[in-house]
């Protein structure tokens, strides 16, 4: 007999390799056999997991413990189901890093066992009320992509802490709670891009409390994740009750639906946090939380297009608008906000969807300092007092917009104070029977405001 003389580690790699294979035979992957054993002695055993066309059926939570599995990948090539039937996530991924992305303060085990863990090609499926998809915690270089994750309650579950997750050409559809929540975690470097998020009734990306940074969302399309039976919730909500929530792109998106569901929005903004250090706060009770930019987006069919309140430091600019139920953007006890270079309109084309005008449109800002309302165009709103909305405004300079052929008045000051009104053409040229009544700017109390070059139409 011929004996080959075999270094140890090679004997080991050869050992877990015909191991992996004699699991990987136990799958039966029918969507009836409980597959569950089987698919956590692969993923325990770490390295890259292949699954095969097939429906695997888990009655508990695989868990991907990278502190024992070491680097590990989960793969389907879009041919493989995992079928949840069990409460939970049916993927969690856990990890051991609990400090933040600096070089220096990430441990080596993490770069030697734990990095970028990887999952590529599933479909993930709930068969339970309470089934989740993916769960991440701890992890470093989490990578999401090209998933589906579809009937489960959350689709991807980021809790805890977290550091650079990329989540990428994913298609969370029809799941019971949130497509994308980030629940009370501390995450900074996460982006979310080129994915479908629709048909989720807790919300499509959903980020509550916790301290998260560095939230880029871009490229995706982000449709009618509301219900009728759940509490008002958007398309993407950024809501730091209890926590912080700020450096926020949201770019190049089309983001729209449900306008039938009760204050609906496509994105909605709760500024207002919680903070020990009292310069942070500026004598509030909670501060306010922001530096987000909104540029480049398509939004229509909701009550609220953008609904922000208690935030700072939000730019708005080169995005499309209509079919804002309520307003297309209500902005309350904010500051630092730019407006600038939209575009909300009324177009014709939308009429076949058969609101009959019902939406009204316009904004409306309350409470708000130091703001900038520039170069938009804000044509057809109807049923407002006005197109522009602004009370107890501060230091608010609104100039080089054109609001035209609109229902009450087309810029209303009420008790504002040092601000200045240049340079904007307002003017309702539509038939004499839909001519409104209202003023081309009308100003209520306040003081100290400067009005001058406008080119006005008549009332």
């Amino acid at each position: 007999m011929l004996r080959v003389a075999m270094q140890p580690r090679l004997a080991l790699l050869l050992f877990l390799s015909l191991s992996s294979i004699s699991l990987a035979q136990t799958l039966v992957g029918d969507g009836q056999a409980d597959d569950t054993a089987a698919l956590q002695a692969l993923i325990s055993a770490g390295g890259e997991v292949h699954l095969k066309r097939g429906t695997y059926r888990i009655t508990q939570t695989l868990v991907c413990d990278l502190a024992q599995s070491g680097f590990t990948s989960i793969t389907g090539a879009g041919v493989a189901r995992i079928l949840n039937a069990a409460a939970g996530p049916a993927i969690h991924v856990k990890g051991t890093h609990s400090s933040n992305a600096d070089p220096k303060n990430i441990k080596p085990a993490v770069w030697e066992k734990e990095r970028m863990p990887f999952l590529q090609g599933l479909e993930i499926m709930g068969a339970h009320a309470e089934a989740d998809g993916i769960r991440a915690t701890g992890t470093m270089q989490l990578t999401v992509t090209q998933c589906t994750v579809r009937q489960c309650r959350h689709g991807i579950h980021l809790t805890e802490r977290n550091r650079n997750i990329l989540i990428s050409d994913c298609h969370l559809y029809q799941n019971t709670g949130i497509g994308v929540f980030y629940d009370e975690v501390n995450l900074h470097q996460s982006n979310i891009t080129g994915s479908h998020i629709s048909y989720c009734a807790g919300g499509g990306i959903v980020s509550r409390g916790g301290e998260v940074r560095n939230l880029h969302i871009g490229t995706c399309d982000i449709e009618a994740n509301h219900a009728a039976e759940t509490a008002p919730t958007a398309n993407i909500m950024l809501d730091s009750t209890g926590g912080s929530i700020a450096e926020v792109a949201i770019t190049g998106c089309t983001i729209q639906h449900s306008s039938k569901v009760a204050d609906s929005a496509n994105i909605r903004i709760h500024g207002a946090g919680k903070d020990a250090s009292l310069q942070r706060r500026a004598g509030r009770e909670t501060t306010r939380e922001g530096n987000v930019t909104i540029t480049g987006n398509v939004f229509s069919d909701v009550q609220f297009n953008l609904d922000i309140a208690s935030s700072r430091g939000v730019v708005i600019t080169g995005n499309t608008f209509w079919e804002g139920f309520q307003y297309d953007v209500r902005l309350a006890d904010s500051e630092h906000i730019i407006l600038a270079d939209n575009n909300f309109d009324r177009n014709p084309r939308y009429l076949v969807n058969g609101f009959e005008n019902a939406e009204k449109n316009g904004i409306s800002l309350t409470t708000c300092h130091d703001c900038s309302i520039t170069g938009n165009i804000i044509s057809g709103v109807q049923r407002q007092r006005a197109a522009l909305q602004v009370s107890q405004g501060y230091r608010l300079r609104i100039s080089d917009n054109s609001i035209l052929d609109s229902d009450g008045h087309g810029l209303l000051l009420d008790d504002c104070r040092q601000c200045m009104v240049k340079g904007n053409l307002i003017r309702d040229d539509r038939e004499s029977n839909q001519k409104s009544k209202g003023l081309s700017i009308k100003v209520t109390g306040g003081e100290s405001n400067l009005i001058e070059g406008n080119l006005l139409g008549a009332p």
